[in-house]
């Protein structure tokens, strides 16, 4: 008796088996949702990453090596060309400035001898004695002995003071341009060089005009190839947030430098500003800039997309029947990261599958 009643649990249990095996089979294959191909504008950008600039700075440095004496203006004044910046006093170097005064000795001793003879001369030719060209010869050395001596003097004063006079030509440096002054690197005290042709020197200040600025950025050399001059771009600013500023690409390096293994390449841009902004001069900033735009063109959603193994050519499912689909090669085009163009492989009226998105029938079916 108990054998029976195993065998038959165990029988009921086979059958309850079979009964759950038949259900799973009946049931409805995944049904996947389809999409259709769509018309789009497609626009494939770029970032170039910089920061804006002012498009004209000057830097003002002095004529004459010395100490700076005062400076006058503060960072951020608006100066006007001939303006004060600074003074600066003259630490006369004593070996130029003994040499100095030797040279007026030197010259007032061949002055007193130029002036004897002139006196002499003179003398001489008033009698008859002499011909007026010897007189006038002796008359030109007297003259040129004479400004000899003046350029003397004028040379031990620039050495000792910087300036001939109460002038101050020199020790007063002055604005050569109207803007804003956006950089004073030096301070009272401070000791300075000149310019001249083996010198830079030293800059007591950068004026620049604050009403014209530049974006200055790089790119990748794998995009620089696809920009053209007088693009459009839009530049925002790092210290800005929810603005964009209108710009024209106005310069590529023709030349690029390599930066961490990767070539970039300089470009710059004009940049359009508002009256409601004031822009800084060394704002980070980002430009986007269209390498490409196509309008109105058969596109379809990046994520239809799939990849064959063996080939890793592009491909679809297109809906031929009911939940029976069919492998479809595509040729592309432009990208814009969301949407891609087709060019050849399916139409307007082709319903292409949704991967891995079912309905919620089915999602339904699943849970029950």
């Amino acid at each position: 008796m108990k054998k029976i009643i195993i065998f038959g649990g165990i029988a009921l249990a086979l059958i309850a088996v079979l009964i759950w095996f038949g259900k799973k089979n009946s049931a409805s294959p995944v049904k996947y949702e389809t999409e259709k191909a769509f018309k789009a504008t497609i626009v494939k950008k770029t970032v170039a990453t910089g920061k804006v600039l002012p498009l004209e700075e000057v830097e003002i440095k002095p004529q004459i090596a010395g100490i700076i004496d005062k400076v006058v203006v503060e960072e951020g004044a608006i100066v006007k060309i001939g303006d004060l910046i600074a003074t600066v006093r003259v630490v006369p170097n004593e070996q130029s400035l003994t040499s100095a005064k030797g040279r007026i000795n030197s010259v007032k001793i061949q002055l007193n001898n130029a002036k004897t003879q002139y006196d002499r001369n003179k003398n001489l030719f008033e009698k008859g004695v002499i011909s007026r060209t010897a007189f006038e010869a002796s008359e030109l050395s007297y003259n040129q002995a004479k400004n000899d001596l003046s350029n003397a003097n004028n040379d031990y004063q620039i050495i000792k003071k910087g300036s001939v006079g109460s002038s101050g030509a020199n020790t007063n440096i002055r604005a050569t341009t109207s803007g804003m002054v956006v950089e004073i690197p030096v301070k009272k005290g401070y000791q300075v060089v000149q310019t001249n042709g083996f010198n830079a020197g030293t800059t007591i200040a950068t004026i620049a005009d604050m009403s014209k600025m530049i974006f200055e950025g790089q790119v990748d050399e794998s995009e620089v190839g696809k920009l053209i001059k007088d693009t459009e771009l839009e530049v925002s600013l790092g210290a800005i947030e929810d603005k964009k500023f209108p710009a024209i690409l106005t310069f590529i390096a023709p030349k690029g430098t390599e930066e961490a293994g990767a070539v970039q390449f300089k470009i710059k841009a004009d940049v359009t500003l508002d009256d409601e902004h004031f822009i800084r001069a060394g704002y980070s900033a980002n430009a986007e800039i269209v390498l490409e735009k196509k309008d109105s063109v058969l596109s379809i959603k990046e994520a239809l997309l799939r990849f064959d193994k063996k080939t890793e050519k592009p491909y679809v499912e297109v809906k031929t029947g009911e939940d029976t689909f069919e492998k479809k090669e595509l040729k592309l085009g432009t990208s814009d990261g969301v949407n891609v163009e087709v060019l050849e492989g399916v139409t307007k009226d082709d319903d292409i599958k949704i991967w891995n998105k079912a309905t919620k029938e089915t999602k339904e079916n699943k849970n029950n």
